[in-house]
């Protein structure tokens, strides 16, 4: 095989994609990952200015103009609008990328039900719903489906007590619909970031000099002696989106430098 041809087998040319929580963080790193690879693209994000930015980022990589979606998922016909939107515009889906998703500090003594609400809601509620309405369209591609969960899901830490269930529903639930979707061929997997340097954990309430001293923390915490990198994980979900997985499914992936298999000492 030439080498050209090897890089076809792992790009996602003419594939279409649908991106949630394009609008920054992750899910802005793949969507211009995706475009680098040659994917039509879907971005969704309830920040429109953001995902504007995103989008020029798309095309500067030479990728068409994608259709940008914004609203908040957990609006149910904004999910609607969303698959709709995208087949309209595609004719098809070949990937889904359930990234939109929240972090919000709080223990069972310091949470409320508000908050267990509102995070399952965003994290898993709406994926599920989102996910339910794409399956229809990616049976007919043999598509594939990429839920991005955590180390979180894996893993016990205190102080983050919706968020850790919320993450672990999600690699029950990819494991779940990767069987049920298994015999139709399409696959279904995910990846657990650990640490990754985005906006999320200030937004989920760390100060400057706290977020600081949380990823001097990471040479202790993570395996590899760093928190990772956007694009580290980007280059995960191509993988498992790409043809180049064709025989992996019901996987949860952990980008995370070694840090799910570590034990306190």
């Amino acid at each position: 095989m030439a080498a050209d041809e090897s890089f076809k087998v792992s790009s996602l040319r003419g594939k279409v994609a649908l991106v949630t929580g394009a609008s920054s963080g992750i899910g802005a790193g793949t969507s211009v990952m995706f475009a680098k690879l040659g994917a039509l693209l879907a971005l969704n994000g309830r920040d429109v200015e953001s995902l504007s930015r995103v989008a020029a980022q798309c095309t500067d990589c030479g990728a068409a103009e994608p259709l940008l979606i914004p609203g908040d998922l957990t609006d149910e016909e904004t999910v609607q609008r969303v698959v709709e939107q995208t087949v309209s515009r595609f004719g098809r889906l070949d990937v889904l990328v359930n990234n939109a998703g929240v972090l919000e500090m709080g223990s069972i003594e310091t949470g409320d039900l508000q908050q267990f609400d509102r995070v399952m809601d965003i994290n898993v509620r709406s994926v599920y719903h989102l996910t339910q309405l794409c399956v229809p369209h990616l049976i007919k591609t043999k598509g594939s489906i990429v839920n991005v969960s955590s180390v979180n899901g894996q893993r016990s830490f205190p102080g983050v007590l919706a968020y850790c269930m919320s993450k672990a529903a999600i690699d029950q639930f990819t494991r779940c619909i990767a069987l049920e979707l298994a015999p139709k061929q399409v696959r279904v997997n995910s990846v657990g970031p650990g640490v990754i340097v985005t906006d999320i954990h200030k937004r989920a309430g760390l100060t400057e000099e706290q977020y600081t001293q949380f990823l001097e923390k990471c040479k202790q915490t993570h395996a590899l002696g760093r928190p990772g990198e956007v694009e580290e994980v980007a280059q995960a979900i191509a993988f498992l989106a790409s043809d180049a997985s064709s025989f992996i499914t019901g996987v949860n992936l952990p980008i995370d430098g070694g840090r799910h298999a570590m034990c306190p000492r």
